[in-house]
């Protein structure tokens, strides 16, 4: 049996990063502007180790958030990282996850990462078109980005990229091209935010001038149901769709327009199986039917059916059935489905929707 993730965050202050990008402020996002110490870090993980029940069957991270790390002083950097470091030798903790820009990455760097024992490392792509990156003031260029991952491929770590949607002279099919880009360069796993215009910001300057429109929540889904079916066809790990939500970052709050919903990735994901619900009917011409019963399991439960039933009475509607019955059924896997019509029963997952319709 796999063991049980838990990570512990560290958020260090915006502070490794000269750049100003326009949608940026650490501050707002990480809640934290007070300098962290060495001794922060060590109180920060003997809290959570201490909370940690049946902690030899746990997979424990400490994970050093915000900012850009790499660009800190060389001598914080120790200081941060030896206290990690120091749990991890002694086998409590198994990774150390660091966060920084592609324009930060070199091999005398990677050589003191992997030092202090360093194994995961994001970094802060945003977007592989010039011009994106230009108008978002982000002082990289998409050649950084290549030449960060193939430095980084040459040592032992695993490599989270981070995109945006939404960004200044961003379209569509920029975002598609980004995505397809970071594909090409096989990363572990990645991270997708959708542009929000937050306080303080020069976006929130360029919003208020009419400069700048973001996305809706329906564009950003649209969008984003093609980009996560682009990664799942390529077996890589979306880790997380849009920024977590805190007491700052909420609409009304810190956020001030654009795509915010606490729940973006569960939309996304229901739209997808909306898509493959049609796709099924449609080419097994489940239809005209008095009732059919659907199957997930729990986890799948509410994406199945959709937000008010909005998947079930679109199915309904489009494919002239009386009945849906939802049934939760735990021995279906994660991402599975199954139809029972009365005459057959259609057991399907979305991966095999991935290939046979995508």
């Amino acid at each position: 049996m796999a063991k049980t993730n838990y990570i512990i965050p560290i958020f260090v202050p915006h502070k490794g990063c000269p750049h100003d990008c326009v949608f940026c402020n650490q501050k707002k996002i990480t809640g934290n502007i007070i300098e962290v110490t060495g001794i922060d870090v060590e109180m920060r993980i003997e809290e959570y180790i201490d909370s940690i029940e049946d902690i030899e069957n746990k997979h424990v991270e400490v994970a050093f958030f915000g900012g850009s790390f790499t660009g800190i002083e060389k001598e914080k950097q120790k200081e941060l990282l030896s206290v990690a470091f120091a749990w991890k030798k002694r086998g409590i903790i198994q990774d150390i996850r660091i966060s920084t820009r592609p324009d930060y990455i070199d091999e005398s760097i990677m050589t003191f990462l992997k030092e202090y024992g360093v194994s995961i490392i994001e970094l802060g792509v945003q977007s592989m078109d010039e011009e994106v990156l230009l108008q978002s003031t982000r002082g990289h260029v998409k050649q950084d980005v290549m030449n960060a991952v193939k430095t980084m491929k040459k040592f032992d770590v695993k490599i989270g990229l981070q995109m945006m949607i939404g960004l200044p002279s961003d379209t569509p099919e920029k975002s598609y091209y980004t995505a397809q880009q970071i594909i090409s360069l096989k990363p572990d796993f990645v991270r997708i935010y959708p542009t929000l215009v937050v306080k303080d910001t020069y976006l929130e300057k360029m919003y208020v001038k009419g400069d700048y429109e973001p996305l809706n929540v329906e564009g950003t889904v649209e969008i984003l149901k093609k980009i996560l079916l682009a990664f799942l066809k390529n077996n890589i790990t979306v880790i997380r769709i849009g920024l977590q939500p805190t007491e700052n970052i909420t609409m009304g709050n810190e956020v001030i327009a654009g795509p915010f919903h606490p729940s973006i990735r569960q939309l996304v994901e229901t739209e997808i199986i909306c898509d493959m619900l049609d796709f099924l009917f449609d080419q097994y011409n489940i239809r005209n039917l008095e009732n059919i019963t659907l199957q997930a399991n729990d986890k799948d439960m509410s994406s199945l059916a959709g937000h008010k039933r909005k998947n079930v009475d679109f199915i309904k509607k489009k494919y002239k059935i009386q009945k849906i019955k939802m049934t939760r059924n735990n021995d279906l896997l994660d991402r599975q489905i199954l139809i029972q019509t009365g005459l057959d029963e259609i057991l399907y997952s979305i991966s095999q929707y991935i290939q046979d319709a995508i």
